[in-house]
């Protein structure tokens, strides 16, 4: 269903439209989202089956990471200059094949060479879908319903990654690995399918031709976004994630007779499930009230305290606790986070801000493990947590310091916000 708003470069839908087409993204991003997480039980275990190093699979495990990060920025350019619909089917397509790359890599020489590849080419599929389906969701909504938008998208595609991790554990345990990789496979193209089927143009301007795909968004406020984006990753995968396993085997922690390896799994599944939930209630939260900020701000002093809970944390009470936290923090940021850069973002740059805002969430994930793995043999657990209890208390301070510089106010109303982000446009 290839149709087009109108000719008007604002595009006016109805609520039931607005509903149909975001869900029509959140189902696809949700059943794409299996190939993200149906590996992650698998490749592991892998090691021993081929002969795969250690080191090697943890580079092909985040080799999508940074292919991602390297083609974020020209997928948002790319959605400026072309619209949303092909690169928002041609990504999830892109994904299909990525995830297809497991199964041949089960059967072809080198495997090893098939699962970097594979994992790569999904990168580059997924920095295709995120820049579409952030642009999608601030053309068909409005300023009362964008928070929202936003929330249900993200929090569609991270439900699909523990719905992967289930399906990957099962059908690998009952039929087979390269199974698991097939009915991977099957789930991407249902979602391609479904996005070709349902989801319109929405991204029309005036100004399509003049944008080149390398081109990025380095505007005020697309930085202070992205800096707010960066240091929440940074400390929610950078260091929570790459850190837990090592946390849950110095204080022999374990939950339902689970050593570290299978705890730390669950103990993740708490935090992605919590991130996914207040996705949509901290987006939900700055549509029913007069600016995003104050929302925004309560998001990052929630994850404040979850890293400070961490810090001290020592039984399998404590740390549920501090991943809860944790989680709602990073999730709560996340719906209202985009919303603000939607509100203050001429529609013409949208996806040039949506690919620069990923491209710093993806450098403070990569960094992340960098820096907090050494740090902690170093300095040990407690100092590292706290030192990242800090960084979204320094996120707020720029985001209040960022906008007061683009709007005038500490906390502008989300109504003059898309209002001042139309006037740009005329």
């Amino acid at each position: 269903m290839d149709e087009t708003p109108g000719t008007d470069e604002t595009a006016q839908y109805s609520s039931r439209r607005q509903y149909l087409i975001i869900g029509s993204v959140v189902a696809s991003t949700f059943f794409v989202g299996f190939g993200g997480g149906v590996i992650f039980p698998i490749l592991p275990n892998l090691g021993d089956v081929l002969g795969i190093s250690p080191f090697l699979v943890g580079f092909i495990l985040s080799a999508n990471r940074f292919s991602r990060l390297l083609a974020s920025a020209p997928a948002g350019g790319l959605v400026d200059r072309v619209g949303t619909r092909t690169p928002f089917i041609a990504g999830l397509l892109v994904q299909s094949v990525g995830t297809f790359g497991y199964v041949v890599a089960m059967v072809a020489p080198l495997p090893e060479a098939w699962f970097l590849l594979a994992r790569i080419v999904w990168g580059l599929g997924s920095a295709l879908v995120f820049a579409t389906a952030y642009t999608i969701a601030a053309d068909v909504s409005e300023a009362d319903s964008r928070g929202t938008s936003m929330g249900l998208i993200r929090g569609g595609s991270i439900f699909g990654f523990p719905t992967g991790l289930v399906l990957g554990g099962v059908v690998s345990e009952l039929a087979g690995i390269p199974a698991a990789f097939l009915v991977a496979t099957a789930f991407s193209l249902l979602a391609s399918v479904m996005a070709a089927l349902t989801v319109p143009e929405t991204h029309v301007t005036d100004t399509r031709e003049a944008v080149a795909p390398w081109n990025v968004d380095t505007s005020v406020t697309t930085i202070i976004v992205g800096l707010v984006n960066f240091a929440v990753l940074f400390a929610y995968i950078g260091a929570l994630f790459a850190t837990l396993v090592q946390f849950l085997s110095v204080h022999g922690i374990g939950v339902l007779g689970f050593d570290a390896q299978g705890s730390s799994g669950i103990f993740m599944a708490v935090t992605v499930l919590a991130a996914a939930t207040f996705m949509f209630a901290g987006g939900y939260a700055s549509d029913r009230t007069n600016s995003r900020v104050p929302t925004l701000l309560v998001f990052l002093l929630v994850s404040f305290v979850g890293f400070v809970l961490l810090a001290g944390a020592s039984s399998a009470a404590t740390l549920t606790v501090a991943c809860l936290f944790i989680g709602a923090g990073q999730g709560g940021t996340s719906g209202p986070l985009m919303a603000l850069l939607a509100d203050l973002t001429p529609d013409e740059r949208m996806g040039r801000a949506s690919g620069t805002t990923n491209v710093l969430g993806d450098v403070g994930g990569g960094l992340g493990p960098l820096l907090s793995v050494p740090l902690v043999d170093t300095l040990g657990f407690s100092p590292v947590y706290a030192a990242c209890a800090i960084m979204p208390l320094v996120a707020g301070g720029i985001l209040l310091v960022g906008i007061y510089r683009e709007t005038g106010a500490l906390l502008p109303a989300t109504r003059e916000q898309s209002v001042a982000s139309e006037s740009l446009d005329d």
